[in-house]
């Protein structure tokens, strides 16, 4: 007796924006829908990015979904794995945010000859970038002073890098829709976390 495998269903324009994307598309959606756990989609954001390692052309598929108390990640990778038995392997990560752990969202826009600008048209390019703060790394390294002839320990300095994501969209390479997309969803998503 076998039992059939019943994935929750996605809405039919986050599937389509997944076929679109080219990836695995039956890989993504069910990925997307097993960390979904049956909670309401809101608005998403499907961006495929594509890679050249060496000779080897690499792609990389993000999806963000947003619910209404979570900002649902999806990170799919394709590449080759280990010898002795080397074949192609996908892996797919997936993280999920509580909307009042999200920290910030920062829209970058590119816009060309600015002295041009046409009012209301925000460029054709942008970078959404997100902040949760759920991993952070610690970079340190021994402290100096300007004296060259010092030789006392100082200790330590260092950074504190957040754990974000950025994607780039751009209209000419991704389109004027992909553009629009990324747009709505971060107006969605910077809406969802100012309620908290």
């Amino acid at each position: 007796m076998t039992s059939a495998h019943h994935a929750p269903v996605l809405p039919e324009d986050l599937v389509l924006s997944i076929e679109r994307a080219g990836y695995y598309p039956a890989l993504v959606v069910d990925v997307v829908a097993a960390a979904l756990s049956g909670e309401r989609i809101e608005g998403h954001l499907v961006h495929l990015e594509t890679t050249f390692d060496r000779d080897v052309v690499r792609r990389h598929i993000t999806v963000l979904v947003l619910t209404p108390s979570r900002l649902l990640i999806a990170h799919l990778d394709d590449h080759a794995d280990e010898p002795p038995a080397p074949q192609d392997v996908a892996t797919a990560t997936t993280e999920s945010i509580p909307l009042d752990a999200v920290k910030g969202v920062m829209l970058t826009h590119v816009v060309e000859n600015p002295e041009s600008y046409v009012p209301g048209s925000l460029g054709r390019e942008v970078t959404l970038t997100l902040g949760w703060g759920t991993v952070a790394r610690v970079d340190l390294v021994p402290a100096s002073c300007s004296d060259p002839d010092c030789d006392a320990d100082h200790g330590y300095e260092g950074t504190i890098t957040g754990d974000d994501i950025a994607l780039r969209i751009s209209a000419a390479a991704d389109g004027d829709d992909r553009l629009a997309d990324a747009l709505s969803f971060a107006r969605d998503l910077s809406s969802a976390i100012g309620k908290g």
